[in-house]
């Protein structure tokens, strides 16, 4: 595997993870961690992607990516209100 191959792996494995604490009831969907471990772990996937180009899951994670963005924003806003 190359560097890029690893990066991918990388990401995948804090994909995962956030949906198991979130799963566990130790993170919260709309919590900053939550939603940063799932814009990190796409954008290292999408890197990866880079070199071994797959339309559909560069769909996805891109994707993922921006709408993890989209949470991120929106939590911080709600929380400016508070």
């Amino acid at each position: 595997m190359e560097w890029h191959d690893w990066v991918g792996m990388v990401g995948v494995i804090v994909t995962l993870t956030a949906f198991l604490l979130l799963q566990a009831g130790k993170l919260h969907g709309t919590g900053f961690i939550y939603q940063a471990m799932n814009a990190l772990g796409a954008a290292a996937v999408v890197l990866s992607l880079l070199y071994n180009f797959n339309l559909s899951a560069f769909i996805v994670e891109a994707a993922w990516v921006a709408i993890s963005i989209y949470g991120m924003v929106r939590g911080w806003r709600l929380r400016q209100m508070e």
